[in-house]
């Protein structure tokens, strides 16, 4: 007997490609709702840095809270004390949920985001090993570089040392941490629970580093370094906002007196070009991906997609 899936639509991308607003002109077209699949956007306080949609949290009659940007619910988003750690299994526990509600309510769940791995655990329902932290042994390795934590994984566990962000140190102890605990990282079971339609935004190199260049602008004056001296105020160390990465990461040792303003903006610009550059590799590996340049492609897509 054949049992028909739940659709699941993915905008995916890297970093500065117009996700979000996609996502959201999708969802008023085809009476959707949005689950954020980004590691950073589910914390609080941490907006303008991670380009968070301006939206805000409104009541709903029978209803928990919801998160609302441009009269569309968005899911997963804003929720998290940036002093804690949020984990993949704990964003695919929060997704399913989601999911699972929206469709209830009749309408069309839309996973946007660019963390690859965050959302291939969604699409394949990974099966995720429950190691709890390990709060004296990521002490001891918070100390070492990005280049150590990798040879020591790639002793523990070579394959998943060739799979990892090899720069991501919050990433690599975690992999250290789970193949301490279980010996090894253990192989990801995959399976497809849903019916899904990927869309990826695809924009030429020089195209995407002029608009990294001119989004990381716009944060300088929305606020970006304020922020951050505010982030401080209420008890998030720099050793926290570093491991965050990225513009907390350079604003930070800015706020520190390492950087100088000017040195910051050059770096954190050659840093996320780095990142977005790492997100078209991870996704370039889904063969599944319709790689489009507009809406009205995407659109065109998801009207195949409802008829198939």
């Amino acid at each position: 007997m054949h049992v028909k899936r739940q659709k699941l639509i993915m905008i995916v991308g890297p970093t500065a490609s117009g996700k979000s607003e996609l996502a959201v002109a999708l969802a008023k077209k085809i009476n959707g709702e949005i689950i954020s699949a980004d590691s950073r956007q589910v914390y609080r306080g941490m907006d303008i840095g991670t380009g968070k949609v301006e939206g805000a949290w409104r009541p709903k009659i029978k209803n928990p809270k919801v998160f609302i940007y441009k009269n569309i619910s968005h899911h997963c988003i804003d929720f998290v004390s940036p002093k804690r750690q949020y984990s993949v299994a704990k964003f695919k526990q929060c997704a399913d949920a989601a999911i699972r509600g929206i469709a209830n309510r009749g309408k069309i769940p839309i996973l946007c985001g660019g963390t690859g791995f965050w959302i291939d655990a969604v699409a394949y329902d990974m099966r995720l090993p429950e190691v709890p932290p390990n709060a004296k042994l990521r002490k001891k390795l918070a100390r070492k570089t990005a280049k150590e934590l990798l040879a020591i994984l790639k002793k523990l566990d070579p394959k998943r040392a060739k799979n990892i962000e090899q720069k991501n140190p919050r990433r690599l102890i975690r992999a250290i941490e789970i193949a301490r605990a279980l010996g090894k990282v253990p192989e990801l079971k995959k399976q497809q629970r849903y019916d899904t339609l990927w869309l990826g935004i695809k924009k030429p190199r020089e195209e995407l580093r002029h608009l990294i260049g001119i989004r990381l602008r716009k944060r300088l004056k929305q606020g970006m370094v304020q922020e951050r001296k505010k982030l401080l105020t209420k008890g998030v160390s720099h050793r926290r906002l570093q491991e965050l990465g990225l513009e907390y990461k350079f604003v930070s040792l800015y706020l520190q007196g390492k950087l100088q303003k000017l040195q910051m903006i050059q770096m954190l610009q050659r840093a996320i070009e780095q990142y977005a550059r790492r997100q078209e590799t991870w996704f370039k590996r889904n063969k599944k991906i319709y790689w489009i340049q507009n809406k009205k492609d995407a659109e065109r897509l998801v009207k195949i997609f409802f008829k198939s």
